[in-house]
């Protein structure tokens, strides 16, 4: 079972690090930061082309910006999202469904964190913890509900084995027996 630790650090990077949203007001990109392709993304995050417009049009992606000609171009937060989407689908198997609500809720989560005032009233930080408890509990609930069918898939391989191991040693006794009667010496003829 995956630890706590294992999993902050599944999922912190690369949202502690800033607002991914281009929805948010602070998140619109600047001329300093670099843009890529869809070419250049598929090859540097190691999925097609056709699963990126896969991702956009599924939400899991926001439209990328689009140069002139209408191609579309990913900034480095782009690719860091793809690298967590595809990090969820490899190391945990999770479906896209199941990432949507992950990527969806840690946005969420880091959105509130970003725009973190010390000055606001204790209503309105109240109203921002419980926003961020929301969506640290959608991720739970995600995990634990992936933890419950991979404790019952374990639950069932083991099950399995116990049989097989029950059935390889029937075989192994019945070969022992096999093996002693052919071993006896046959009676001499009287």
């Amino acid at each position: 079972m995956l630890s706590a630790v294992c999993l902050t650090r599944l999922f912190a990077p690369p949202y502690d690090r800033a607002v991914t949203s281009r929805r948010a007001a602070d998140a619109a990109p600047t001329e300093g930061d670099k843009r890529y392709q869809i070419g250049e993304v598929a090859e540097r995050t190691g999925v097609t082309q056709r699963t990126l417009r896969f991702y956009e049009e599924k939400g899991l992606l926001n439209p990328p910006e689009r140069m002139d000609g209408g191609f579309r171009l990913y900034s480095d937060k782009d690719v860091e999202r793809i690298q967590f989407i595809k990090r969820l689908q490899d190391l945990l198997g999770f479906k896209l469904s199941e990432i949507k609500e992950m990527v969806d809720a840690e946005e969420l989560r880091v959105q509130i964190i970003a725009t973190f005032d010390p000055d606001r009233d204790l209503p309105s930080r109240k109203k921002r913890a419980e926003q961020i408890i929301e969506a640290l509990q959608l991720q739970l609930d995600v995990v634990e509900r992936k933890t419950d069918q991979l404790i019952e898939m374990r639950a069932d391989i083991r099950k399995r084995l116990r049989s097989m191991d029950e059935r390889r040693a029937k075989i192994i006794e019945t070969l022992e027996e096999q093996t002693a009667t052919q071993k006896q010496p046959a009676a001499p003829p009287a």
